[in-house]
């Protein structure tokens, strides 16, 4: 029997408490929750609904203040910053022909319908895929050099977020990355045995609440 998916507040409500507890420098960076407007102002420019569990995010949080390494790989964008993102992508592409596959790539630079809700450090969109069909809702990396890459994707943000607050309260990882504690006090997601980012220690990440 497949697992049930937790929704995306359940899952913020997980990850809320374990940051408060065991890494609150991290905890402090999370923007309140997005208003009504605000996702409204972001549905008119982007010409469609936000996909529900993205829409259910941000009603949690407002994505962070600052960059920050509590998920895997990407840091959240606020309703603002999805739309800035969006809007210049979306230009970049207009103007480069970035809108359509190249012969030797499966996706173009960047799409109408791809949603942009986090970033990766050097600045790589992670995106949901809003085009209809079987892939609709998946995650993927665009904005950078080459086409879309929607390799290995999570199936939805849900997906993702259950990963994660499975992993902070039960142990295990998230498709390979595990959690480790900086010396500041924050979250840092890698391979098993990790001992040290930027010549500084690691320590395993506590499971769970006390």
């Amino acid at each position: 029997m497949a697992q049930q998916i937790l929704t995306p507040a359940e899952s913020w409500r997980l990850i809320d408490a374990w940051l408060v507890t065991h890494a609150a420098a991290d905890s402090a960076l999370l923007n309140a929750a997005a208003t009504p407007d605000e996702i409204r102002h972001a549905e008119q420019i982007l010409g469609a609904r936000l996909p529900d569990d993205l829409a259910e995010s941000l009603r949690c949080h407002n994505g962070v203040s600052a960059w920050t390494t509590f998920l895997p790989e990407q840091s959240p964008l606020t309703v603002s910053g999805i739309v800035d993102r969006w809007q210049t992508c979306v230009g970049i592409a207009a103007d480069n022909e970035g809108l359509t596959p190249r012969p030797w790539e499966e996706e173009p630079w960047w799409h109408r319908l791809w949603v942009p809700w986090a970033e990766s450090a050097d600045g790589v969109a992670q995106v949901i895929d809003r085009r209809p069909g079987p892939g609709t809702g998946r995650l993927g990396w665009a904005g950078h050099g080459g086409g879309g890459d929607f390799t290995d994707s999570w199936p939805d943000l849900a997906s993702l977020l259950h990963a994660v607050a499975q992993a902070l309260h039960e142990g295990g990882d998230v498709r390979g990355l595990h959690p480790y504690l900086t010396t500041q006090g924050g979250v840092w997601w890698d391979e098993e045995g990790c001992g040290e980012v930027n010549g500084r220690p690691l320590k395993s990440a506590p499971i769970g609440l006390p």
